[in-house]
């Protein structure tokens, strides 16, 4: 920094917030810290009783902090994100482009975080989450920064660290089994919750049947709906271990490929994944009908953004993986799942 008077200063980037009072009626930030000073800014900064002022003197290799955040944003942001309108107080704020699944590498996240001088904060990997909606910010610590520090941490992230990868609505097919369903005794429930569930991301129910518990009349169904051109395969009801649940059989026997038959996730334990091709295959538990969320809310966004499901991925659920079945309920912005 170098003390410059006022009337010097134009074209200099201020290195500290300017506070302006007016008795009575207005006491706050006059200049914030790297506003570029300019001609028309020399009789407010008199008037704020600022003969002189601290700016920041330019060296070779050395940039401000503005510079610096914006190369920070170059190596974090991918599709899908867009930035504030200006830099403030040396930071970038990240929104969302567009509605989809924010995809955080959090192992490069890490690595930028560990070189020190320079932090990036992001909201949780695999939320869903709305255009315009924020999703982190960068900034330097110091006002000013070696230029080498910033040329290593680019070229230590080879890719971006963060995106958000579009949501792809799907023609999806539901098929629910229970032989109490089927006869009439009692109301199909699945129905009008999973219908919700898709509506959140613009998805049709093409077509729901239900049938009796019966494994051939199930796996029947689920090769009409793969035939008629499904896109998601829903299989709802008869998910649990008992003798006479034939869904997850029924499943595994139309050739699809298990990822899983269980999730580490309350509630929701009862989860099925599996694949015919692309064609995701979701057996979904009970507690679909009846609890806010539930593993079904961590997994469907994920195929919806054409994600390939992994084991991995379901087990790593784990952490997070607990519902607090809150009254006020705020997901995907609360702990369940991350």
């Amino acid at each position: 920094m170098k003390k410059v008077n006022v009337r010097d200063a134009v074209g200099m980037v201020l290195c500290h917030d300017i506070t302006q009072i007016i008795p009575g009626k207005f006491k706050g930030r006059a200049f914030q810290k790297g506003h570029i000073i300019q001609e028309e800014d020399i009789e407010k900064l008199l008037s704020c009783g600022k003969e002189h002022i601290y700016v920041w003197e330019y060296k070779e290799g050395i940039l401000h902090e503005n510079e610096a955040a914006e190369r920070l944003r170059d190596i974090v942001c991918g599709d899908g994100i867009e930035f504030g309108a200006e830099i403030k107080e040396g930071k970038i704020d990240f929104f969302a482009k567009e509605d989809g699944l924010l995809k955080v590498n959090e192992e490069e996240l890490f690595k930028i975080n560990s070189l020190g001088e320079m932090m990036v904060a992001t909201i949780h990997n695999n939320t869903p989450v709305k255009k315009g909606e924020k999703l982190g910010g960068t900034r330097i610590i110091p006002l000013v920064i070696e230029e080498e520090k910033i040329k290593r941490a680019e070229d230590l992230i080879p890719t971006k660290i963060m995106e958000v990868k579009k949501i792809h609505p799907k023609k999806a097919y539901m098929i629910t089994t229970g032989s109490e369903v089927y006869s009439g005794k009692i109301q199909d429930a699945f129905g009008p919750a999973v219908k919700r569930k898709l509506e959140e991301y613009n998805c049709e129910l093409v077509r729901q049947v239900i049938l009796p518990d019966d494994k051939e009349k199930i796996k029947e169904a689920i090769k009409d709906a793969l035939n008629d051109g499904a896109e998601l395969v829903m299989c709802t009801g008869g998910m649990s271990v008992d003798p006479d649940d034939m869904t997850p059989t029924a499943i595994k026997e139309t050739g699809a490929e298990l990822v899983t038959y269980g999730s580490p996730v309350l509630p929701g334990a009862m989860l099925l994944v599996a694949y015919n091709g692309d064609v995701p295959i979701l057996g979904l538990p009970g507690c679909v009908m009846y609890n806010k969320r539930t593993a079904f809310d961590l997994v469907l966004p994920r195929v919806l953004a054409n994600e390939k499901v992994t084991f991995e991925d379901i087990a790593k659920l784990g952490h997070g993986g607990f519902c607090l079945n809150c009254k006020v309920c705020t997901f995907p912005h609360c702990s369940f799942g991350k």
